[in-house]
């Protein structure tokens, strides 16, 4: 914001008072001390009304960001999930035991959905196709039927084979959905 401002003064007096002290004797000076007062005032009040806005502009990024942050249980599956990407491919395992030397895919579902709180004791490919409910969910989709079960968390894939590929059980890429049953944790 630039103000333009003409100021007539009248000569300097010559008076000497506390309060004009920092004046210097010329009428250019004082006008100068006079302008250069008011502008830190607009600064002052610029600065306020633009940091304001920028307060405002945050707390509606925050919030928006807060909106699309996963529920507790879902980074609690994620990060069951990241424990057990590496493990080895055992078939079999996971059930039984959470603490496997390695995991087949619905022992590795299992402890992650256990991980979050979702689930209290391992399931077979099988039963997922009937656990929760049906239908894909916002956060977690479970894609399951009597040979094979994977699951959808926050839009990565938890799958066994995969593995081979990246080496983890999280995938970027989807795979084909045909011949599973869709499933959802209740609420996710």
């Amino acid at each position: 914001m630039l103000l333009t401002c003409a100021i007539a003064l009248p000569q300097a007096t010559g008076r000497s008072s506390e309060s004009d002290a920092h004046l210097a004797p010329s009428t250019h000076t004082a006008a100068r001390v006079a302008f250069t007062r008011g502008e830190r005032g607009v600064r002052r009040g610029l600065f306020d009304r633009v940091a304001a806005k920028a307060s405002q502009r945050l707390a509606g990024r925050r919030a928006a960001a807060l909106r699309a942050l996963p529920p507790l249980a879902v980074r609690r599956v994620i990060a069951a999930g990241d424990r057990i990407a590496r493990a080895p491919y055992t078939y079999g395992g996971g059930h039984g035991n959470w603490d496997s030397a390695g995991y087949d895919c619905s022992g590795s579902m299992s402890y992650a959905l256990h991980g979050g709180g979702l689930l209290d004791t391992a399931l077979a490919s099988g039963a997922f196709m009937s656990w929760g409910e049906p239908g894909p969910g916002r956060w977690i989709t479970i894609y399951a039927n009597g040979g094979h079960a994977y699951m959808v968390v926050a839009g990565r894939r938890f799958d066994t084979t995969g593995r081979e590929e990246s080496g983890s059980r999280w995938q970027s890429v989807l795979r084909d959905t045909s011949g599973y049953a869709v499933r959802h944790p209740p609420g996710l």
